[in-house]
């Protein structure tokens, strides 16, 4: 997606050797008719899988979910990272560790919004190290539903994440995809190609 590589080039600032802050358009503050394209172009690709659900851990994937949810006409459901008062038992839960973060989290979801019928898409805002995406797959298992795919907005190839859901033989669909960075700048994957 150019529009998105052109947004991560001209807003988004490298931080060492692995980390992409793109805060002001994708995950603190939200550009909403970016995330509208976003929505479409993840409909677009996954339209005739038989989606049921659309799949995310909140917060940052909230927004890109909603908008393929709202494009695929399906609900979406968010796995929680913190317990609630509303949300204490009958639950589906993974472990997951958040490298930006430096925390492990246990995310749930409640077994009423998903079971065996599902065909559930996954939308993520980055896939990185590829532990919300594995969280994910665990609490679709437990609930044997089937994963027709996964979407992710940024992906940072040159970690294991990518690979993560390729060796899981499950679809995916990154709308921007960084093989690196070099010298303070995100070079793409079709750049080195």
């Amino acid at each position: 997606m150019k529009e998105l590589e052109q947004r991560i080039q001209t807003s988004g600032r490298v931080l060492g050797k692995d980390i992409l802050k793109v805060d002001s358009f994708l995950n603190h503050q939200i550009d909403p008719e970016l995330m509208k394209r976003i929505g479409d172009a993840f409909a677009h690709q996954f339209a005739d899988a038989g989606i049921t659900k659309v799949l995310t851990v909140e917060s940052s994937g909230i927004a890109p979910a909603l908008m393929t949810s709202l494009a695929l006409r399906v609900p979406l459901v968010f796995a929680r990272k913190h317990k609630s008062l509303t949300l204490t038992d009958n639950l589906f839960t993974a472990s997951v560790y958040s490298f930006t973060k430096q925390v492990e989290n246990q995310i749930s979801i409640s077994r009423d919004f998903l079971d065996e019928h599902d065909r559930i898409l996954i939308i993520d805002d980055f896939l990185a190290n590829g532990q919300a995406i594995n969280g994910l797959f665990t609490i679709a298992d437990a609930a044997k539903a089937s994963v027709a795919g996964v979407g992710v907005v940024i992906e940072k190839r040159f970690q294991r994440g990518h690979q993560l859901v390729v060796d899981a033989g499950v679809p995916l669909q990154a709308l921007a995809s960084i093989s690196g960075f070099e010298n303070g700048q995100v070079v793409f994957a079709d750049e080195r190609a």
